[in-house]
Formats: C-alpha cells, sequence, structure tokens
C-alpha cells in the first residue's frame, strides 16, 4: 500500500532511549517533562510536502570480528580418522573402476566372433524355383487357420524386386453352396487328405476355406544348421491378418512337431495398436519345443518388441536370428536390438519343466537329453518359411477380445468368419499384404561344409 502525508505526521515522537546510547550515536536529545527521561529528536525542517530528515542521521554499522581474532580448534587437534576415511573411500573408488574394466574385458573376450558362409542371397529380381516353394494346402498348418495357400499370382507375386504375399477373399459360390476344393491334382503339397482336400456343406454349417492367401518356403534349396538370417520386411495391416517369419526343421530327426523344435523370428497381427494383444505395431519372437503338442515350452522364451514410432506396416524393417552352438537371439534391424536371447547352457528337457505325465497319467519321455547336447533339437537344420495366415483357432487371436467374430473351436468358426466380412475386409484395403524385399542366409563355419577363407 502507498505511503500517505498525514497531519499526525507532524508531532513529535517521544522515545524512550537512554542517553548514554545517544551520546555514543551522537545525537541531540531533550527531556520530557511528563516523563522525566530523554527523549531523541531528530531535527527535520517543516515543508508542505511532508518531512525531511536530516542528513547527519546516522546509521547503524554492523561490527566485524577481526581476522586475527577468529578461532580455528580444528587447526590445533589432527583428525587422523578423516584421512582414513577419505583414503578408504578413493581406495573403493579405485577398486569398483578396476573391477568394471576386467568385466568389459572379459565379456568383450567371452564374445564368440562366427565366420559364414553365404547360403541365399535372394533380392527376388526374379522367381527360383530351385530354391522357393509355393505351399498348397488347405487344412490349417495345425493351428486351425482359415486360408487357402495358394501357388497363383493372386496371392505370391513379384513386384519390381519385391516379394508380395497378399491374402484375398475366397470364391463366394464355393462357399455359400454344397462344394469341394479338391487339391490332389493342382499341387497340394501337404501329406494328409484334410490337407488336401475341404468342403461345404450347408447343412451342417461347415465351409470351405473362406479366404486365400500365400505361404513360400526354402526348404528345397536354402537351410542352415547355426548361422545367420535377415529377413527384410513390411509386414500387413488388417483385421486378423497374421504374418510370419520363421524356421523348421528339415527333417524331423527328433519327431513330430515340437519334438523337433521350431524357430519363430517374427510374428504379428495385422490389427491396429488398439487390438488388446497388440497388433502391427507389436512383433514376438519364440522358440517352440516339446516332447508332444500339449505340452510346448514355448512360453519359457516368448518375447514381445513394441516399436516406439509408428507400426511395422509403415515401412520395411529386417527382422534377423543369430544361432549357434551356445545361443539364439532375434533382432530388429541390428544385432544391438535384441528381442529374445536364449542360452543353450541346460538341456531342453529341464529348461521346458515339463510335467512328469500328462492329463492322461501316461508317463512323458524325454525326446532330447540321450544326444548330450544342450542345443537339441536346435542342432539340426532348419529351413525358412513367410507367410501370411487369416484367423486360426490356436489361441493367437484370444476368444471374446477386442471384437473377435468366432470362436476357437466352434464347429462354425469358419462360417461365423464369413459371415463378419463386412467388418474386417475394408481393413485390408490399404496395405493387406507382406512385401519382402530380401532374404539373406549364412551358415555358421564348420557345418554343412561352410570354411570361409
Amino acid at each position: 500500500m502507498p505511503w500517505r502525508h498525514t497531519q499526525a505526521s507532524h508531532q513529535t515522537s517521544t522515545l524512550p532511549i537512554l542517553p548514554q546510547a545517544l551520546k555514543k550515536a551522537n545525537t541531540p536529545y531533550t527531556s520530557s517533562p511528563a516523563t522525566g527521561l530523554h527523549s531523541r529528536i531528530p531535527s527535520r525542517a517543516a515543508s508542505s510536502t511532508g518531512v525531511n530528515f536530516s542528513a547527519s542521521q546516522r546509521y547503524f554499522r554492523s561490527r566485524r570480528v577481526k581476522k586475527e581474532e577468529i578461532q580455528k580448534p580444528w587447526l590445533d587437534k589432527k583428525d587422523h580418522g578423516g584421512k582414513w576415511n577419505n583414503a578408504i573411500v578413493l581406495i573403493g573408488l579405485f577398486l569398483g573402476i578396476a573391477l568394471f574394466g576386467f568385466l568389459i574385458y572379459d565379456g568383450i573376450r567371452g564374445v564368440i566372433t562366427h565366420k559364414y558362409c553365404p547360403v541365399l542371397i535372394e533380392d527376388f529380381t526374379s522367381w527360383n524355383d530351385q530354391v522357393w516353394t509355393k505351399e498348397v494346402e488347405v487344412g490349417g498348418f495345425g493351428n486351425g487357420q482359415f486360408e487357402e495357400t495358394t501357388n497363383t499370382d493372386e496371392n505370391v507375386y513379384l513386384d519390381n524386386g519385391v516379394l508380395v504375399i497378399r491374402p484375398s477373399l475366397q470364391d463366394q459360390n464355393l462357399i455359400e453352396n454344397n462344394n469341394t476344393i479338391d487339391l490332389r491334382d493342382m499341387g497340394c503339397t501337404g501329406t494328409k487328405w484334410t490337407e488336401c482336400v475341404a468342403t461345404t456343406n450347408t447343412t451342417n454349417g461347415t465351409i470351405v476355406n473362406p479366404a486365400k492367401s500365400g505361404r513360400v518356403n526354402t526348404k528345397l534349396g536354402a537351410s542352415i544348421r547355426f548361422g545367420r538370417v535377415e529377413v527384410t520386411a513390411q509386414l500387413p495391416a488388417g483385421d486378423w491378418l497374421w504374418p510370419a517369419i520363421w524356421m523348421l526343421p528339415t527333417d524331423n530327426k527328433y519327431g513330430e512337431w515340437p519334438k523337433s523344435g521350431e524357430i519363430d523370428i517374427a510374428e504379428s497381427r495385422g490389427n491396429n495398436w488398439t487390438y488388446g494383444q497388440g497388433g502391427n505395431n507389436v512383433v514376438s519372437s519364440t522358440l517352440h519345443f516339446g516332447p508332444s503338442k500339449d505340452n510346448d515350452g514355448w512360453w519359457r522364451n516368448n518375447v514381445k518388441h513394441q516399436t516406439q514410432h509408428g507400426t511395422y506396416s509403415d515401412d520395411f524393417n529386417t527382422f534377423g536370428v543369430e544361432w549357434s552352438e551356445r545361443y539364439v537371439f532375434t533382432y530388429i534391424n541390428s544385432r544391438l536390438m535384441q528381442v529374445m536371447y536364449t542360452h543353450f547352457n541346460q538341456p531342453f528337457w529341464q529348461y521346458g519343466k515339463f510335467p512328469l505325465s500328462d492329463s492322461n497319467g501316461t508317463r512323458i519321455l524325454d525326446p532330447w537329453s540321450y544326444t548330450g547336447n544342450d542345443a537339441t533339437p536346435f542342432d539340426q537344420d532348419f529351413y525358412l518359411i513367410l507367410n501370411v495366415a487369416v484367423g486360426g483357432e490356436n489361441g493367437w487371436f484370444k476368444d471374446g477380445k477386442s471384437g473377435k467374430p468366432w470362436v476357437d473351436g466352434s464347429p462354425t468358426a469358419r462360417r461365423d468368419f464369413w459371415k463378419a466380412r463386412n467388418s474386417w475386409y475394408p481393413t485390408w484395403s490399404k496395405q493387406g499384404f507382406m512385401k519382402v524385399k530380401s532374404v539373406k542366409m549364412w551358415q555358421q563355419e564348420g557345418y554343412n561344409g561352410c570354411n570361409p577363407q
């Protein structure tokens, strides 16, 4: 608040101050008849605007302790304990730095630098049927997938040096009338009747595969036992699409799946980022291994990786795996950006934590430990698979989540999916396909004749 001048301010104040104090300050004072005490009266000159104090008024000045009078008792008594404390801290710091340096050195020394031989360097300038096989099946590949895989240009083709795997709708006539798809004389690559033949029965609600897509593999011309694989691809965007880049054993030496293993480099879902399990902004890697289909140890090393910007459908990314006698790990774009890492430092029978018996009480047998190799079953030749699945009944898309229009295991699952096509098929229109720019496979030195110079 601003200070205001009033008439009361002209009245002389009477302050009880001791004469000794006033003398020290060299300030004039007067006696008050009323109090008998001396009162300090500052000299001032009246004016029409207020009170002006005399320039002779002196201000209080603090006293300073003289330098020679400062006491420093800590200089009189030496604190030897403090010096030891400082020495201990410095010694501990030195030892910590030395230990850190040794750990770095030991880690670098323990890193194995493998040499490789190129097995496949594919840029898709032309189709090489000596390496690549287009799988032709309708059986769902053990997952209850909804697509029929074809060898036609509708679903698998090359476009200016890029491999395209594009899902499409099935012929409506085959679904809505009693019809049969029989691939036995059309290049079916399956080994069972159910993998080559599908039927629509309008009475019981079963239908042929409601979608078509593509699946290609290198089993015929390129496989490795330990080494590296890199696939540069752009994943699809579209509801209920299931793109995968993965590997299977060339020969099932230890038995049918999953006894002989499976290496999933990258799998995803085409749904957008709002999908509860993660859409095309998430990829996952895992190993499948187990003594039976009901006892698969995939859960021991299934790892998801979410992109920080955009989705894996926006642009090309390189999905890779490095695999040796001691470990296997997957990565995205750089070997430093690892997704899944698994050491081969104990038998997979122990690593999988399998039960002693199945649900029927039958004892489960260890299919691997007799080899004495901790890498078993991942110590055999594996080949590469690229595919875009549609739907499925194995739980990859969880029941009752994010508007899933079918229920796994339902006898009418395929038909229910087909009836909901007006909701999911439009989401495929923009980027409902996988594009593969290159595939590179290298064999590790010492296996399959690899002896780099």
